[in-house]
């Protein structure tokens, strides 16, 4: 394992704390999941040499679906891919007419990473290196840089938005040759689908369409096309909170999206989409309920339904969908052992039998529950540590036994049962009840 920089520990510890995934350390605390990670990674592969691939992650709440999916990213980075991941919300949606799926794309947009910018806000940078390169190409063969720009970006002028994507990449050229700084910025708003009308556009950059809700799929091919033209190898897009869409009230805007799904799906599992990969978080209700998720829409259901072989202990990972098995207690040890060595480092002193009353503790009170969604379990464990830190004199075994910990339930979807009983109009049979 490498040396933990003091920057990676803070990272790691505040927000194992408040139960969220830390964006930073991963790999020293990552454990198990050992044949789902190599499936992915194959992904990786297959999108850098051209290919596509989508995945849903499916998992209880607490389970680990960001973790594992924010692992899968740096794997993508380290790849050599550019990627964009944001969190669906009820402003931000595959497919919306008032701005929402353009709402979603801004927020990719904005967190775009790349290998030397890991943290987001990337996209400067790759526009920066497609135009440098084109100018060091320019230079070696005696040509204008607008030329070679226009002949590397001619072929996306086949693709739906292409002429006007290629259009902004040459005005950000002219701001950069220029030195007009609010040129170059106008462009990169327009690739941030931060535009929100067409007049907007046309005054500052001359072109006659926006990234708007109808075009967010068509605008992530442009980007993945985009990024291989700048060196890259292709573009992995993350959606995590894909249980917002199962929660939509309105059963026409539901199946918008999950159309928009299907399309993407399609796609990919037809070799259409090249470079291109697709990770998408969710819930087994998202997934399963034949009411209001994916399989409420049949073509969804029958693509991706369950290999009918792989039962009893039997498993297949070659499917779009992939499902967070349980952490073995094997798994847990090390995991707790993970965050020990993080908190306390080399002069670690809370004992191996520690970590085993904590485990029992944690087993005796949520049961199972426990081993298929840990996050309770290591944010309390975390709140412990902090504890024997802060107060040398108090034994472990004493706090272990005062602990207080409840199953994890997650968004529970409550809010959804109430909203199905008070708004029967937007759904048939909403208010329906057995």
């Amino acid at each position: 394992m490498s040396k933990l920089k003091p920057r990676e520990r803070d990272t790691i510890v505040q927000a194992l704390r408040a139960g969220v995934v830390p964006k930073l350390g991963l790999r020293h605390i990552q454990v198990g999941r050992a044949r789902e990670i190599e499936e992915l990674v194959k992904d990786m592969d297959r999108i850098a040499d051209g290919g596509s691939a989508i995945r849903f992650i499916i998992g209880e709440y607490g389970s680990g679906k960001t973790f594992f999916m924010n692992l899968i990213r740096l794997v993508a980075l380290e790849k050599g891919l550019v990627v964009m991941f944001g969190d669906l919300a009820p402003d931000r949606r595959i497919h919306a007419t008032g701005g929402q799926a353009r709402g979603l794309y801004a927020e990719m947009a904005r967190n775009l990473a790349t290998r030397t910018k890991p943290d987001g806000g990337a996209l400067a940078s790759v526009v920066e290196r497609f135009v440098s390169q084109a100018q060091h190409d320019a230079e070696a063969q005696d040509q204008p840089t607008v030329e070679i720009i226009r002949q590397r970006l001619a072929h996306f002028e086949e693709l739906t938005g292409g002429f006007d994507f290629a259009q902004v990449i040459r005005r950000y050229w002219e701001g950069h040759e220029t030195g007009d700084e609010e040129l170059k910025s106008a462009a990169i708003r327009w690739l941030r689908g931060e535009f929100t009308t067409r007049t907007d556009a046309r005054k500052a950059l001359g072109v006659r369409t926006i990234v708007d809700d109808a075009s967010v799929y068509d605008h992530l091919k442009l980007m993945s096309a985009f990024v291989c033209e700048a060196g890259y190898k292709g573009l992995l897009v993350g959606l995590d909170e894909m249980v917002n869409l199962y929660k939509l009230t309105s059963s026409q805007a539901r199946n918008a999206n999950y159309e928009q799904i299907l399309r993407i799906l399609n796609d990919v599992l037809q070799g259409s989409a090249e470079n291109l990969g697709f990770l998408m978080g969710g819930t087994p209700e998202f997934l399963m309920n034949t009411r209001r998720g994916l399989y409420s829409y049949d073509a969804l259901q029958s693509r991706l339904a369950e290999n009918s072989f792989a039962r009893d202990g039997l498993v297949d990972l070659s499917g779009p969908v992939i499902r967070l098995a349980s952490l073995t207690p094997e798994d847990l040890f090390v995991l707790l052992a993970n965050i020990r060595a993080v908190m306390q480092g080399d002069s670690a002193t809370l004992p191996d039998d520690a970590l085993e009353a904590f485990m029992v503790h944690c087993s005796d009170r949520i049961g199972e529950a426990y081993f298929r969604t840990p996050r309770n379990t290591v944010t309390a464990f975390v709140n412990l540590l902090a504890v024997l830190e802060q107060n040398p004199g108090v034994a472990w075994s004493d706090l272990i036994e005062k602990l207080d910990i409840a199953q994890d339930g997650g968004d529970d979807m409550s809010d959804v049962d109430e909203i199905v009983g008070t708004v029967p109009h937007t759904d048939e049979l909403a208010s329906f009840r057995l």
